[in-house]
């Protein structure tokens, strides 16, 4: 089966002003997310996740290099059929009820006249919005916009959804909500590509993530083993009396206390980030200095 991502060697760059100067936004990016996984792009502002996820959206070329969604080009009209989109900041008609808004994108989106009605109702009992479903957009607080923007996202069935900042200025309950909803989304066997700025709420969904730099992607994996600190370990001890402290490697035991697991501490993912776009500027400006 092919990935649901494939990108390789992705260059953009643009020309701005009068005298077309050359502004690279993405430099030589590979990257591969499996079919069924959720997948965090995470970067400062200006880093190129923008311009990538518009490239894989068939909204802009590549300079050089190629983009594929299933196998197919994404430049082709075709990739866009297996790919719902919730863009940060989305325009709804404020005038539609929940209900009539994602119809209309069922139809928008080709799905079949006689499966809007059940595809709806599916969709907003998904993203729990079937109760005000009635109401009008405009008089929607902002998280349940950003449900209602999931939920014509995956109206017409997508394999490949792309949330881009689906969280923003949610408070910390929709935002667990929306959370759920991701989670949901990947056990109806969808692939989830996810950018955000929250990265305690991307380190708890995500199976996989990529930071990017400066138009450069400088470290992808797994949570787990990016996060993971190899040279350490950590002793979880049940019943650990305070006396034993200072003999713990000696007399563990003799205290009665309990071994539970062996484990290798992690660091956050916040620290992780911060860790490695710094590390990045740092290699930038040294690059510069022997330029």
């Amino acid at each position: 089966m092919s990935d649901a991502i494939e990108i390789n060697g992705l260059t953009k760059d643009f020309r701005i002003g009068m005298r077309g100067y050359k502004l690279r936004a993405v430099e030589d990016l590979w990257l591969k997310i499996a079919d069924n996984e959720i997948f965090g792009l995470l970067g400062p502002n200006g880093c190129g996740k923008s311009t990538t996820m518009k490239v894989i959206l068939g909204l802009l070329e590549p300079t050089v290099g190629s983009c594929q969604i299933y196998g197919v080009p994404s430049t082709s009209v075709r990739s866009r059929r297996d790919v719902g989109f919730l863009p940060e900041a989305p325009y709804f008609y404020r005038y539609l009820s929940g209900r009539e808004l994602v119809r209309f994108y069922a139809k928008m989106c080709g799905v079949p006249k006689d499966e809007i009605g059940d595809r709806t109702e599916d969709v907003l009992k998904l993203v729990a919005m079937d109760e005000a479903a009635h109401r009008r957009v405009g008089t929607y607080s902002k998280g349940m916009l950003q449900r209602i923007g999931i939920a014509q996202a995956v109206v017409h069935d997508p394999r490949l959804v792309i949330l881009d900042e689906p969280t923003a200025g949610v408070d910390p309950i929709g935002s667990a909500a929306i959370a759920d909803m991701i989670r949901s989304l990947k056990e109806r066997k969808k692939t989830v590509l996810l950018c955000s700025h929250l990265l305690a709420q991307v380190e708890g969904i995500c199976d996989r993530v990529g930071i990017m730099n400066r138009g450069k992607l400088v470290l992808e994996g797994s949570v787990d083993e990016l996060l993971e600190k190899k040279d350490m370990r950590s002793l979880v001890v049940e019943h650990f009396p305070a006396s034993a402290e200072a003999e713990v490697r000696a007399v563990l035991e003799k205290h009665g206390a309990k071994l539970a697991s062996v484990e290798a501490p992690r660091i956050s993912l916040d620290r992780l980030f911060l860790q490695q776009t710094r590390d990045s500027d740092q290699l930038h400006e040294s690059e510069k200095e022997e330029a």
